[in-house]
């Protein structure tokens, strides 16, 4: 696409004119080109010599000249590209009685927009060719197609970095939330005081791994934040559950029995009493009204999570992402180890989060490492973290569970006690949240000094 005009020659999508008004802009006043370097790159344009045009633009504002006529002609003149571009004429007749343009930003948005659908359509025929070819493996060609696609999402906008007045304007609630903490609108709240007040709830694009030793409670504490996250009383936001270990029922029998807080045991031997039927009955009838969505496909991969999240997104928004558990996905492609696949799989999840602006909460297996140290010392470690690879580096936060009860039965006093270890948060404090764990009901909740 650099060396030829693609736009005639396959009939790629184009807009000549934004982009002549973009570069006839810059041409009329350069400080239009600050504004506009920071969306597009040379490759954004269509036509060869406004590629080339732009370069040259971009080789004078680095070494501080000022960019006009003549300093872009003598600049393509030095490369070697002026009667490419059809010379001095052609610059001319860019900011040719061309008016100021005030809104140069929505042309270099419309150039940008153009430049992601022909990379698109060119990512997609590289796909078509090497299906047609069959010379690999269509895992691999699979594999390679879904990385290249996720990564055209992060193309979409270059306009980064922003003066303090523009974060200002741009914060949710205005400079009165801004400057007064109390009134912030902050991340999404989990119901759990401690934990909230530490991380400011989940935030967008966020990848947090919630790790632990089986039997610990990953599955039964992501539940619990799903819960409350969907079935709040105000703004309850949807929630997509992909579960691969456990089947819709399981699942939707651990929810309605947590909610209801009747015994899980006693719900499948029957043994239920008449107020247990009738809190069992209102706990199911209100999680059959929660924007809840459970999937519970077995060898689920990034593509289908991706599809399925965007329809969902789009019909009904999306609050939180759970899933359960990273080790079983399936990764596209070959491999050379687990290890490299399951890094590959935390990279593609991370990239999701980023791209649909949902916090991604992923549940992650321990390796043996804390039943093998010394008595006293089983809190788990970011080491510990199965498989690891790259999950330590892709997550913004690291949870683990921790309940002292199981490696000491005999202590009445940690009976029902749990521990939530952040071991790792980019934009907060490591640390410790207590919390009460109600095994009978699957269910962590508040400490009550907690409550207020």
């Amino acid at each position: 696409m650099a060396t030829r005009d693609l736009t005639f020659e396959k009939g790629l999508p184009s807009n000549i004119d934004a982009e002549r008004l973009v570069l006839g802009a810059i041409l009329l006043d350069d400080s239009c080109f600050v504004v506009v370097a920071a969306q597009l790159a040379p490759e954004d344009f269509s036509l060869e010599k406004h590629r080339r045009i732009f370069a040259a633009m971009i080789s004078l504002n680095e070494t501080g000249e000022r960019i006009d006529r003549i300093t872009v002609a003598n600049e393509l003149m030095r490369r070697g590209h002026l009667e490419s571009v059809d010379g001095v004429s052609y610059l001319v007749s860019l900011d040719d009685g061309l008016p100021r343009i005030y809104n140069i930003e929505s042309y270099a948005r419309i150039v940008k927009d153009k430049a992601l659908l022909r990379r698109i359509i060119l990512s997609s025929q590289k796909v078509i060719q090497r299906c047609m070819l069959d010379h690999e493996d269509p895992d691999q060609i699979l594999a390679e197609a879904e990385e290249s696609f996720l990564k055209l999402g992060d193309l979409g906008v270059n306009d980064t970095l922003k003066r303090p007045g523009q974060i200002i304007e741009g914060f949710e609630g205005g400079i009165g939330s801004f400057l007064d903490p109390s009134k912030r609108v902050s991340g999404l709240a989990t119901g759990y005081f401690k934990l909230d007040e530490m991380t400011s709830g989940l935030h967008r694009g966020e990848l947090i791994i919630l790790a632990a030793r089986p039997a610990m409670g990953k599955t039964a504490l992501a539940l619990n934040i799903a819960q409350r996250v969907a079935m709040r009383d105000i703004n309850p936001q949807p929630v997509a559950v992909f579960s691969l270990e456990m089947s819709n029922e399981q699942l939707l029998t651990r929810m309605v029995c947590s909610e209801a807080h009747v015994d899980q045991q006693k719900f499948r031997l029957g043994f239920l009493n008449q107020d247990d039927r009738r809190m069992l009955q209102m706990a199911a009838l209100k999680l059959a009204e929660a924007p809840l969505f459970i999937d519970d496909s077995s060898g689920t991969n990034l593509m289908d999570i991706h599809a399925k999240l965007r329809r969902i997104k789009a019909e009904h928004g999306l609050g939180l992402v759970v899933i359960d558990y990273l080790q079983l996905m399936s990764g596209r492609g070959r491999f050379e180890s687990r290890t490299q696949e399951v890094s590959s799989l935390s990279r593609g999840l991370k990239l999701l989060a980023k791209d649909l602006k949902t916090p991604f909460l992923v549940l992650s297996q321990l390796n043996r490492a804390p039943e093998t140290r010394p008595a006293g010392d089983h809190i788990p470690q970011l080491s510990d973290l199965r498989e690891s690879g790259s999950i330590e580096q892709d997550a913004d936060m690291v949870w683990f569970i921790f309940r002292p009860e199981y490696y000491k039965p005999d202590r009445e006093d940690l009976r029902g006690l749990a521990e939530l270890h952040i071991a790792k948060q980019r934009n907060g404090p490591t640390g410790k949240v207590k919390m009460a764990f109600l095994r009978q009901f699957t269910k962590f909740e508040n400490l009550a000094e907690d409550v207020v």
